[in-house]
């Protein structure tokens, strides 16, 4: 596939709909056996890697795919699906470009930075949760007020809970990942050296019949002087 057209698809390679499909099967299995426990997940940590490694693309349509496939397991209802696609796409957007920001910086940095980011978006969650599920499902003011108050121990739990599993665990994500990468830029590596090889092959016959071409119109010149000279000299 040319570069060119690649730009304008969603998905360039086979192997990047794998990549994706996995990262996506690995958040809904991650979000399931944690789902017992309240406010305790690592759905953040996983992802948050995805994307520093892979870009704000690829984070986004894995956190689409994740929003909704969930829904064949959980349920489909209009406030959770309006969370999770506002939520994790915001999400997979701010730390793609993030990845991109703190590439050359020392790796205490990055984890420090990603930490605190993860906290603070981890609490938006529970914030863009308190807005979305009232208006959607038209609570009194009474009712959202007791909504509110009733999310703030689950917002502290899971503001703890993304600062530990990102701190502990992006940097071991990180390289797993990274072997993944270096592993799909080494199939590009080889591709490129193929066409390389198939364009300098074509080269190389382009350069054939030129040299062949030329020795037939020399041929042809020869034979032209040699009629020339031969009528010369019978004329004279």
């Amino acid at each position: 596939m040319t570069r060119g057209i690649g730009k304008n698809i969603l998905f360039r390679s086979a192997k990047e709909i794998a990549l994706m499909s996995i990262m996506t099967a690995l958040l809904l299995a991650s979000q399931f056996v944690f789902a017992a426990i309240q406010g305790v997940e690592v759905v953040t940590v996983f992802l948050l890697s995805f994307c520093v490694a892979f870009g704000a693309r690829r984070g986004m349509l894995v956190a689409t795919a994740f929003s909704l496939m969930r829904c064949f397991i959980y349920g489909f209802f209009p406030n959770i699906v309006i969370l999770y696609l506002v939520y994790y796409n915001f999400f997979a957007l701010v730390f793609g470009l993030l990845g991109w920001v703190i590439v050359k910086m020392p790796v205490y940095a990055k984890i420090i930075i990603l930490t605190i980011a993860a906290t603070m978006i981890t609490a938006c969650f529970t914030l863009l949760d308190d807005l979305i599920t009232p208006w959607i499902l038209k609570l009194t003011e009474k009712s959202t007020r007791i909504y509110f108050y009733a999310s703030l121990p689950v917002l502290g739990i899971q503001c703890v809970c993304a600062a530990v599993t990102v701190a502990l665990l992006w940097y071991p994500l990180s390289k797993v990942f990274s072997v993944v990468s270096f592993a799909n830029h080494k199939s590009k590596k080889t591709q490129l050296e193929q066409d390389f090889s198939v364009i300098s092959s074509d080269n190389v016959v382009s350069e054939q019949n030129i040299t062949v071409l030329q020795q037939e119109r020399q041929l042809h010149s020869d034979k032209e002087q040699s009629i020339i000279d031969t009528k010369f000299v019978g004329g004279k």
